[in-house]
């Protein structure tokens, strides 16, 4: 199942911190978002391995903007 990691707050892309492939768990960094000055991260709510990086450094995000697309890992 697709999962989408998308922007919680406006600002450019300042990096991103996993490549496609990568397998990540619930809570990991996946990016971090400049606004005003301020560096705040991006996390996942989910477990999975990294499909697809929509967005590249200096990116512009609104709130909702689609950054990634994970293959999200079922955890049972």
């Amino acid at each position: 199942m697709e999962a989408m990691i998308n922007a919680h707050m406006p600002g450019l892309v300042a990096r991103v911190v996993v490549n496609e492939g990568d397998q990540i768990s619930e809570g990991q960094e996946v990016a971090v978002i400049n606004c005003m000055k301020t560096e705040l991260s991006v996390t996942s709510e989910y477990a999975g391995i990294v499909k697809k990086i929509l967005v590249k450094e200096w990116d512009e995000m609104d709130i909702g903007s689609p950054m990634i697309i994970l293959e999200s890992i079922e955890v049972g």
